[in-house]
């Protein structure tokens, strides 16, 4: 069981920026963030491969988001850059079941933390 806890989400004017990050209790393989706004599915946002060194973005963020993870530490994080109010939302964090490689699929996912809120300012 890995327990996952993300930190860093607050309110920020349009354009500005803000690190999310997600402590987990132990070892993880691949990871993601997802999003989910109000009155929507949720959304996966992107993933990082166990080894770090492959990620995955969904469209609306590429370019502007940047998944790290540091496995010393046992966290990951999401560098968000020239935020838009449509990337309001809670951001979950995730750690896959049993893939070592990034995956947009969230049944791969079998931990999840409990979210942190992002609210960007128009």
């Amino acid at each position: 069981q890995v327990h996952l806890a993300e930190s860093g989400g607050g309110l920020v004017p349009y354009g500005g920026s803000l690190r999310l990050s997600c402590a987990a209790s132990g070892r993880t393989l691949a990871m993601g963030w997802f999003r989910q706004a109000p009155g929507k599915a949720r959304e996966f946002v992107g993933s990082i491969s166990w080894s770090g060194g492959n990620t995955i973005y969904v469209d609306s963020v590429k370019g502007r988001f940047t998944i790290s993870r540091d496995n010393v530490k046992n966290t990951e994080y999401l560098q968000m850059n020239s935020l838009k109010p449509e990337d309001t939302a809670v951001y979950y964090c995730a750690a896959a079941r049993t893939t070592l490689d990034p995956t947009r699929t969230a049944d791969a996912y079998a931990y999840w933390g409990q979210g942190t809120q992002v609210t960007v300012s128009s």
